[in-house]
């Protein structure tokens, strides 16, 4: 034991008394060490008060310890410092403990290791965690060899979860040592998570340590970081980082690297499922693939070379020429991939709920085609010819029933099933056909004028298509002018055999010819045979040469190809038996997987084109549709300018018409009130009392205009009314109609009946009801025509009261009230007779402006609906065209990278095919 090793053991007495002869005890030996000392002439006490303050401590007598390790100033002051600390530490008194441990100066390392140790534990009773985790790390960082301290600091960060200072003492310590032991311990943090949100970059040195320590263990250890970051925001960065670092790291392809060979696989499919920038993609996947080729193993080598293909095809020049070539031969080296099928449709699966994220329809049609694909067992049979060659009459001899009554304009899929169900299948829709006549009328010349390709999916029990397995596509004939663009040039990829039907008559023409070449440019291996409906005019040595002259044509263009002849006077059932026959070669050589994969392949990528087809198509759409809501919006509001025109017109127009009625009805009044009044003086006799005469006369002067109010006027006033709302109903009528064409102008704008502008018609009744109301009856107040203060009447009332007692002048009195009544001027009276019969009417007259308003309320509400939805469709669609001018990748990106895959399954689908 060296002299550090005690001083930390506190056994530095040993020493002193191992030369002792005697086997007291230490304290005796130490005593009798300190009396020898003091006989010499300079004696130095420290090194045994030193041992004593040990011996001391050992049998915790503290404070005596503590007063042996006083004013010890040699070389073992600092550690006499450390124990004194140690004693008060043992006494329970920290405080002092601390202030002694802080301030030893100039030492050893050794000592301040200990030291720090001591401090740690005082700071972690003290539950002083920032003042421990300083101590501990300073304790490391001066001597991380020093015996258990990285160990001791390991255990103290781990039972206090201090991950982050645990996870960079373990990747610090794997570094320095190399030591597998710390690799799995940063290991295990990395698995439980402790590392995550450290930045990729921060484990490249324990990386590249690894990679030159343990190759096994560096997959582990790689394989661990990668899986941490999965679905984190920094799973491209760890992808770069890693790659960058990987690609110059020299591996061996013997090797095993199953756990990255299958990350980078993971990663790569991830990478090009539609959900990230081909921009960003470009910088990483050269490296990303150039590394998974170099450690690739058997069970991904395939993947990963077609990959590299792909890539290098879709982008030209990204991946070095070295790997390219390395690619290649392993794939001319691998093995028949058997999972093709299964991984094209899984692609296609993925490529429709894109399109269904991204509110894009997919198309039925190719859907179609690529779910009848799907089933291997059957044979797909084509149909197809030119104009006039029989090809519906063929068909309904093999169907047993005259299905098709002639040329259709539809393709008609049958198939053997159960039950007899037929679909009208287009890219926006799939309707069922409930009988024959609906389906007569979807496969007919109704489709000349529809602008959509039509599949109808025929499916009944039929005995000749379910013995032989197939599925016949039967093509409308191909007319002159569709030699270039006929569906035919779809379907032959469909196809797994072709059946084309030529003119008896005419024979294999220039129009047929240019069909098979075009057939055999695209698909070279499309077995093709031929059908001839016999011509029953001939010899039988005549129709032998124009048979032999027909193959020797055919085989011009199709060597293989075979020539089915059939007579109409054939017996049905001969006539399937023979083209069974006839079939036969052709089916018994199946149908291979490799053939139906390319097929698939083919429509996989026709609905990727597809959907790009309509990214354009969607932009058009987008563009028409701001223009024609711009338009559409200016005529709304030119529609609703003309309305509140024809409002204001048929305001005035009504106004008009019910001002000219009162009009008259007032003249009327003005002109027979006086009359009446004037008519009182009737009732005037020389023996009236005329004392009293005025009050008779002005009663009776109310009572008649009352009558005459009521008896005349009311009545003639609600036949004016009742004229004047016949008047106004016609006005509204017309206003009516104005509105209708209007509305169907808009109507065929917009190809549905989106507007419908109904007015109030409700008005008219409301009228009419207030009508008969005001005009039941009417009640002025009296009125005192007489009984007035003027002076003719004082007059003539003073003189009635003077007068009447005497008889003699009741002649006088007579005269003079019969003249006043029949010459007095009652234009006044009059006219407030007029305003007091027409008050009543006030209401409904200041009324009518408002109610010719709430007749057109509905239609301008409903255009004004109109014009706000057309502005919010082009701000819809201004937006949606923002977005994608912007950031057409948003879009464009995922449909390329889908076809990178794509074209990496076609690699993988030719794997094997040259062995």
């Amino acid at each position: 034991m060296n002299v550090e090793e005690q001083l930390i053991k506190k056994a530095y007495f040993e020493e002193m008394i191992e030369n002792s002869t005697t086997t007291d005890h230490p304290f005796q030996i130490l005593s009798e060490l300190y009396l020898e000392e003091n006989k010499k002439e300079v004696a130095d006490f420290s090194y045994i008060r030193f041992a004593q303050g040990e011996v001391y401590f050992h049998y915790k007598d503290y404070e005596a310890a503590i007063f042996k390790w006083e004013n010890i100033h040699n070389e073992l002051g600092p550690w006499a410092k450390k124990n004194m600390a140690d004693a008060y530490l043992e006494l329970g008194m920290p405080e002092t403990a601390e202030g002694i441990y802080l301030s030893i100066e100039e030492a050893s390392t050794p000592l301040k290791m200990e030291t720090n140790l001591q401090l740690l534990s005082i700071y972690i009773e003290q539950g002083r965690m920032d003042k421990a985790i300083e101590i501990i790390q300073s304790a490391v960082a001066l001597d991380p060899d020093y015996p258990e301290i990285t160990e001791i600091a390991r255990n103290f960060y781990e039972e206090h979860k201090e991950w982050n200072y645990a996870v960079s003492l373990a990747l610090d310590e794997a570094v320095r040592t190399g030591s597998l032991n710390w690799f799995a311990i940063l290991e295990g943090y990395i698995t439980t998570g402790q590392t995550v949100g450290k930045h990729p970059m921060y484990f490249n040195h324990a990386i590249t340590t690894l990679f030159s320590i343990n190759l096994s263990r560096f997959e582990q250890f790689v394989d661990a970081i990668w899986n941490q970051y999965k679905g984190r925001e920094e799973y491209l960065d760890w992808l770069n980082n890693f790659n960058t670092l990987f690609l110059d790291m020299e591996v061996n392809s013997e090797d095993s690297w199953r756990l990255l060979s299958n990350q980078y696989q993971e990663a790569y499919f991830e990478l090009i499922n539609g959900t990230h920038f081909i921009k960003e993609l470009t910088r990483m996947i050269p490296q990303h693939l150039g590394n998974w080729l170099k450690i690739t193993n058997s069970s991904t080598a395939l993947f990963a070379s077609a990959a590299v293909m792909a890539w290098s095809e879709r982008f030209p020049s990204t991946v070095p020429s070295t790997v390219v070539r390395n690619a290649e031969e392993m794939i001319l080296n691998a093995e028949k991939y058997p999972m093709a099928k299964e991984d094209s449709l899984q692609l296609f699966q993925t490529v429709l709920e894109w399109a269904e994220e991204n509110g894009i329809e997919s198309g039925n049609l190719i859907k179609w085609n690529i779910e009848e694909l799907a089933h291997q067992k059957f044979h797909h049979l084509l149909l197809a010819g030119i104009s006039n060659s029989s090809k519906e009459d063929f068909i309904n001899v093999l169907l047993g029933d005259d299905i098709l009554s002639g040329p259709t304009s539809s393709i008609i899929a049958f198939k053997h099933g159960e039950e007899t169900e037929i679909k009208e299948v287009t890219d926006t829709e799939m309707t069922k056909i409930e009988n024959n006549e609906q389906f007569q009328q979807a496969i007919g010349v109704r489709r000349q004028n529809v602008k959509k390709d039509t599949i109808i999916d025929f499916t009944f029990p039929n005995e000749f298509i379910r013995l032989n397995q197939l599925k016949m596509i039967d093509l409308p004939e191909i007319q002159h002018h569709q030699i270039g663009n006929h569906t035919i040039y779809q379907y032959i990829h469909f196809a797994d055999s072709m059946l084309f039907f030529i003119n008896a008559e005419q024979g294999l023409t220039d129009n047929d010819k240019e069909v098979l070449k075009q057939v055999s440019i695209q698909v070279p291996n499309l077995p093709i045979h031929f059908v001839l409906m016999k011509l029953e005019t001939l010899t039988n040595d005549e129709e032998s040469k124009v048979i032999d002259k027909t193959l020797s044509r055919i085989q011009v263009y199709c060597p293989e190809a075979k020539l089915f002849i059939y007579s109409t006077h054939n017996r049905k059932d001969k006539v399937i038996r023979d083209f069974t026959e006839f079939l036969h070669p052709t089916l018994n050589n199946g149908i291979t997987l490799d053939e139906r994969v390319t097929k698939l392949q083919h429509f996989v990528r026709k609905s990727i084109h597809y959907l790009l087809d309509k990214r354009l198509e969607m932009e058009t759409n987008l563009i028409e549709s701001v223009r024609w809501n711009e338009e559409m919006s200016t005529k709304l509001n030119g529609a609703i300018n003309q309305i509140h025109d024809l409002e204001d017109e048929k305001k005035r127009t009504i106004k008009d018409e019910y001002n000219l009625i009162q009009d008259e009805v007032r003249k009327e009044i003005l002109k027979s009130v006086p009359n009446i009044l004037r008519s009182s003086s009737e009732i005037i006799k020389e023996d009236s009392d005329f004392s009293k005469i005025h009050i008779k006369l002005n009663e009776e002067m109310n009572s008649r205009i009352q009558d005459y109010l009521e008896g005349t006027v009311l009545k003639k006033y609600y036949r004016e009314l009742n004229k004047w709302i016949a008047q106004s109903k016609a006005e509204f009528d017309q206003a009516q109609y104005t509105l209708d064409e209007m509305c169907e102008g808009f109507n065929v704008m917009y190809g549905e009946e989106k507007l419908k502008q109904q007015c109030d018609f409700k008005i008219l009744d409301d009228w009419q009801r207030d009508a008969d109301r005001m005009t039941s009856g009417i009640q002025l107040e009296k009125m005192n025509f007489l009984l007035r203060y003027t002076p003719a009447q004082v007059f003539l009332k003073s003189a009635g009261k003077l007068f009447a007692v005497m008889p003699q002048n009741n002649a006088m009195l007579y005269n003079k009230y019969k003249s006043y009544i029949e010459n007095e001027n009652y234009s006044e009276a009059a006219e407030t007779i007029a305003d007091k019969f027409f008050k009543q009417f006030e209401m409904f007259e200041k009324s009518l402006g408002r109610d010719v308003t709430l007749f057109f309320k509905e239609p301008l509400r409903i255009l004004n609906g109109a014009v706000d939805e057309s502005h919010q469709h082009i701000e819809t669609s201004k937006a949606e065209l923002e977005k994608m001018r912007v950031k057409p990748e948003v879009y464009r990106d995922p449909l390329n990278l889908f076809e990178v895959q794509l074209r990496q399954y076609e690699w993988m689908a030719a794997a094997g095919k040259q062995q």
